[in-house]
């Protein structure tokens, strides 16, 4: 399994991964696939590679993409400002638990300090389990609605 950065000719499979992302509680039935139409979470893959803050690695798994980590500067629910990109991060259900989101993260964050950029943030459904890998890799809460936490990493 290797992390790269996206080819062109895949930037079509954001959506899956973007759908893949929506977290849904334990009991609850999954949103019909539409709902990555809605205005709200289309700018997650919109035009994607047009701005600067477009940056997207994946998971490459012998030839299949199985979990991709994007960021955007885009007016998402973990936006704090026009400097700051947001992050998207999505791994296949049988990928999880084995540290490839961890790695993921962590090789965005480089990419991004790289690019000269002073944080990153997003948002998170409190109940998600994956709170506490975005605490492992260094996301601070910063902020709070009734169902997310908005995190900010600085880099």
């Amino acid at each position: 399994m290797e992390l790269r950065k996206i080819r062109a000719n895949e930037i079509q499979v954001l959506q899956d991964f973007l759908y893949e992302a929506i977290f849904i509680p334990e009991g609850v039935e999954p949103p019909a696939r539409e709902i990555i139409e809605l205005p709200e979470l289309k700018l997650y893959y919109e035009n994607f590679g047009a701005g600067t803050a477009d940056n997207c690695i994946v998971a490459d798994d012998g030839g299949k993409l199985i979990g991709a980590v994007w960021t955007r500067i885009m007016n998402d629910y973990g936006h704090v400002d026009d400097d700051t990109p947001s992050f998207a991060i999505s791994l296949y259900k049988e990928y999880r638990g084995r540290g490839i989101g961890t790695r993921m993260m962590n090789e965005m964050l480089a990419l991004l300090k790289e690019k000269g950029y002073k944080q990153a943030s997003l948002a998170v459904q409190k109940a998600n389990y994956a709170v506490r890998m975005y605490e492992k890799v260094g996301f601070k809460t910063v902020g709070e609605n009734e169902e997310e936490y908005i995190m900010v990493r600085e880099l």
